[in-house]
């Protein structure tokens, strides 16, 4: 398995289109620049060790080495040990809702960031478990597949932001349905839906979605996440959403829709608040569960790449210093030189 240690820094190669498009103005103005020298096909006559094609290859050899240079800064790794485990655990699939109506601060940092909190510590909870991720708002998509790869389960929920779904709203009803089809085919295993989300259902059967989970032998869990009493929804703009008529739009957490949810699948209901109270609840509801014996496939060590990137970089440059921008007027006179030459043997 191939990842980057720190993929941020994959974002400083948009320099190397940046640099590219810069280079272009330039020559582009260097070329208008001479043109009112004289015609192009003179000057070249007057400058004939001037090489293009030489400035355009050292230019590319740099812009390479400087995307090596950034690749090696994110710390390529590639999985140098696979283990092969009969684990005991339980398999849990989290539906978290990432609508614009997460951002409220009613609970702090904020609902959304609060429910990133509460995922990653009951992450941290598991030893032999399976875990996976849906993303709903509107619409509703995995966003990882049910693993045992603890890494990476953070990792994708470090980047859950609410612009990872265009269509807003919140289907309940379909995260479910996503969900209830997102576990293995293990058998006797305790299997767990939890959905975050602050109950503002807009599309229905959320319910009977539920219901057929609890049918299929999942346990329905719904985290409520914020106040009764609602709160304002921060924009990107830093200000507040607002609705058509100009007034500000409050949300409140819909405890009552997040409970017949619960009741429906067969689990319970959690209200998460400034607290840590939601995170011991559901800890302790999981490890309920039946645990079931299944395979898991983990890279547990990972061997740095960096060092074969580097030598590339290094060869590049070698390679960009050893290319001369101007032709060599000694290798031009040997040419001419064995130019006269074959012409006097011939005679």
């Amino acid at each position: 398995m191939f990842r980057f240690e720190a993929p941020i820094y994959l974002y400083l190669l948009v320099i190397v289109p940046i640099m590219a498009a810069v280079r272009w103005f330039m020559m582009r103005s260097r070329k208008k620049k001479l043109a009112k020298f004289g015609d192009a096909v003179l000057l070249a006559q007057l400058m004939p060790n001037v090489s293009k094609i030489r400035r355009t290859v050292k230019f590319w050899i740099l812009q390479t080495a400087l995307a090596m240079i950034i690749i090696m800064l994110a710390r390529p790794q590639l999985g140098a040990k696979i283990s092969n485990d009969k684990r005991n655990g339980i398999e849990a699939v989290i539906a978290l809702d990432i609508s614009n109506s997460m951002r409220a601060k009613d609970v702090m940092p904020s609902r959304l960031e609060k429910s990133k909190m509460l995922i990653e510590n009951m992450v941290d909870n598991f030893t032999n478990d399976k875990v996976g991720l849906v993303v709903f708002a509107g619409d509703a998509f995995i966003q990882l597949p049910i693993t045992s790869d603890y890494v990476s389960a953070k990792m994708f929920m470090q980047n859950t932001e609410p612009n990872l779904i265009a269509s807003q709203g919140t289907n309940i009803g379909e995260a479910l349905r996503i969900a209830s089809s997102s576990f293995t085919k293990a058998e006797n295993i305790g299997r767990a839906i939890i959905i975050i989300t602050d109950g503002e259902d807009h599309e229905g059967g959320a319910e009977e979605a539920a219901a057929a989970a609890k049918k299929k032998g999942m346990n329905v869990f719904v985290l409520g996440v914020g106040s009764s009493k609602g709160s304002l929804i921060p924009d990107d703009q830093g200000g507040y959403v607002k609705d058509d008529t100009g007034s500000d739009v409050i949300s409140a957490l819909n405890e009552d829709m997040c409970r017949r949810i619960a009741e429906a699948g067969g689990g319970g209901y959690i209200h998460v608040d400034n607290t840590n109270v939601a995170q011991e609840k559901l800890n302790a509801a999981l490890a309920k569960l039946q645990k079931g014996e299944f395979d898991s496939v983990i890279y547990s060590e990972y061997d740095e790449q960096f060092r074969a990137v580097a030598i590339i970089v290094l060869l590049l440059l070698i390679a960009e210093v050893c290319i001369m921008e101007s032709r060599n007027p000694m290798l031009r006179n040997i040419r001419l030189f064995k130019r006269k030459t074959n012409l006097g043997n011939n005679r």
